[in-house]
């Protein structure tokens, strides 16, 4: 998916849009997040402290809105039925994810939007603890931190050092 989104960059968007302008929307948006765009600034060659920099303030910029906002979306969204069904999907999925949090969910929050695995970010772990009526000071920095977490792992993977580390043993 990241090279796709790579290749539309180069084909479509390379002409007049700043590479950092389309990182920094890539670490916006659900299921990507900064992972793809600490990836994809890897691939167009930014460097590493300007790519951080960049993905983590577009990582973070819709976690307020999400703990904020989002169970008043979702009231208004299941009164159509055409989106009723995307609420309750979402609902069923941030429940099964959540497994756990009850008992430290601080640490829970941080982990959870910190290890780049698939269905797990700053998305999904806002959309978790807003759903679960965390408190929002401390989900907005377990997220924060999870964020500067997910960062360390992605720059490891994306720009080499994990070769580096491995190569060292």
């Amino acid at each position: 998916m990241q090279q796709a989104l790579v290749d539309l960059y180069n084909q479509y968007l390379g002409s007049f849009m700043p590479k950092e302008l389309f990182i920094f929307f890539v670490s916006m948006l659900p299921l990507v997040e900064l992972r793809g765009g600490i990836f994809i600034a890897s691939l167009l060659k930014i460097p590493l402290w300007k790519s951080n920099l960049i993905c983590i303030v577009g990582n973070l910029i819709p976690i307020p809105f999400i703990l904020l906002f989002i169970k008043r979306i979702f009231e208004v969204m299941k009164k159509f039925k055409y989106t009723r069904k995307i609420v309750e999907a979402l609902e069923t999925r941030a429940s099964k994810k959540s497994a756990g949090a009850d008992r430290g969910e601080f640490t829970f929050l941080f982990l959870f939007v910190g290890i780049p695995i698939p269905g797990t970010g700053a998305w999904t772990g806002s959309l978790i603890a807003a759903l679960l009526e965390f408190d929002i000071k401390k989900a907005m920095l377990a997220c924060l931190i999870g964020v500067v977490l997910a960062t360390i792992i992605m720059d490891l993977i994306s720009y080499g050092g994990l070769q580096f580390i491995l190569n060292a043993f």
